[in-house]
């Protein structure tokens, strides 16, 4: 007999588990179905973010940063090392217990509030009384029946045409988490977060990195100044960043060798030892049935939503990686929220001009709102302030004066427009720009916000004051 509850979520990444969660909270009968299973076969919920994603590859950067800098920098601070040596299997390891840290929280959290947890395959089976049949395949096989159903399947890495991922020489974002040995030499086909982050790992830990971009420039969707400043030290520290390429044939042996055109329209040949493909991600909608239940799909297969992420069948949603907007973990987990609180008859809500960005890599690189390139195509009047780590003294104290906070306002309002930020813990300091914008705050308001010192949130406020063209330390 098929197993009732108000709400089933299929897919227990950010946005589904953090959905299940809330709809709990708020007195529903919540069941969550997820098909990630750990390297013993047993559950792993979290999704792509915690199991191959997000969370891995911040473990990975941590360790190689600290790694890099007892090779190079802890002599600045009179630290002397010597026979420093690499356990990469270790390195490895730790990463994966944090991972397994992560799925088994999840469960706990499931098990506190309640949510049912089915480990399997989630797909419709059609309409019934009391809401939607969804079937569970896989570990479980169960029946369930909902009032309402909560798509949550995330997205899964985009291959080269031709060029399957084998997650041994040819890697998605899954195998360049898990090389067993630093390659001598490692291509990355794009220079978004997921090639700057990984290629900024191995390059730590010793390997020759290239990376190869399509696009002419670096980081089109962040602030152009902080784009060039990211270029200019992501070069310097050793990541072969090259613009503007042509990807042509890629031919896989003992090596892989990729044939490109360079941006002067010169054949080119890169051939490395490992090579990471990080070209964009797919929405997953097979195995759902959306055909058979007649759930649309947009041309590139991302399921159609209206702005509350309902789609066109009665009591379906949909959020995250699967629907339109930016593929962030903490997107998703905002959707997630707003559903189960719509359905319970409130009024979520999810402000898309807040959501901020970060890229991982050192320096960190976070922004939130307009461009400055975005303003001048709008025609819309701005002022801008900028503020250099070099001037902050708790930047000079960590040994890490690289970089800027940039603070664009409206000319007349003084509306904070947008915040750009690279440097050390950028990924930090964007928070309290969010909050600004979340309330309409001027550019002034943070000027006036007294600020700890000595702290690198200093550089914020100085860059706030900089817009009025009063900064006090530079």
């Amino acid at each position: 007999m098929a197993k009732q509850f108000d709400v089933v979520v299929i897919g227990a990444g950010p946005g589904g588990y953090i959905a299940a969660i809330r709809a709990a909270q708020l007195g529903m009968s919540v069941a969550c179905i997820d098909a990630w299973s750990n390297a013993k076969g047993g559950p792993a919920p979290g999704g792509t973010c915690t199991n191959v994603g997000c969370i891995p590859s911040k473990a990975l950067l941590q360790s190689s940063e600290y790694y890099e800098h007892a090779g190079h920098h802890f002599a600045d601070h009179g630290i002397e090392v010597k026979g420093l040596g690499l356990d990469l299997a270790k390195l490895l390891a730790r990463k994966d217990t944090v991972v397994k840290q992560n799925n088994d929280g999840i469960l706990f959290l499931f098990k506190k509030n309640k949510v049912t947890f089915f480990h399997g395959t989630g797909s419709f089976s059609g309409q019934v009384d009391g809401g939607w049949s969804v079937k569970v395949s896989g570990p479980s096989e169960e029946e369930l029946v909902a009032k309402h159903v909560i798509v949550a399947t995330g997205s899964s890495p985009r291959a080269l045409p031709n060029l399957p991922f084998d997650e041994k020489q040819v890697l998605s974002n899954d195998g360049a988490l898990s090389i067993g040995s630093v390659p001598k030499r490692l291509g990355v086909i794009g220079a978004g977060v997921i090639g700057l982050e990984l290629g900024s790992v191995w390059r730590r830990l010793g390997a020759e990195v290239t990376i190869l971009e399509a696009m002419p420039n670096f980081l089109p969707a962040a602030d152009e100044q902080i784009a060039k400043e990211a270029l200019k030290v992501l070069t310097k520290q050793g990541l072969k960043i090259n613009l503007g390429v042509k990807i042509g044939e890629v031919k896989t042996g003992k090596t892989v060798t990729v044939s490109y055109t360079d941006a002067a329209g010169a054949e080119q040949s890169l051939v490395v030892d490992k090579l990471i493909v990080s070209i964009g991600r797919l929405p997953n909608t097979q195995g759902l049935n959306a055909e058979g239940v007649g759930l649309k799909l947009d041309e590139r297969g991302f399921i159609v939503v209206d702005d509350e992420c309902r789609t066109g069948l009665p009591n379906v949603w949909a959020i995250g990686d699967v629907v339109r907007g930016p593929m962030l973990a903490h997107k998703a987990e905002e959707e997630g929220v707003a559903v189960a609180e719509r359905i319970a008859g409130q009024h979520g809500h999810v402000n898309f001009d807040t959501i901020p960005s970060v890229i991982y890599t050192s320096p960190e690189i976070s922004w939130v709102g307009k461009t400055e390139q975005a303003l001048k195509n709008e025609g819309r009047a701005y002022k801008a302030g900028t503020f250099p780590f070099l001037a902050n003294g708790r930047a000079r104290a960590l040994g890490d004066t690289t970089g800027m906070v940039k603070v664009l306002a409206d000319a007349k309002t003084d509306e904070i427009l947008g915040v750009h930020i690279i440097g050390p813990q950028a990924s930090e300091l964007i928070s309290e720009c969010v909050v600004a914008m979340e309330f309409r705050a001027a550019s002034e308001d943070i000027a006036r916000i007294c600020h700890a010192h000595p702290s690198l949130s200093e550089a914020v406020k100085e860059a706030a004051l900089a817009v009025d063209k009063r900064a006090l330390n530079f």
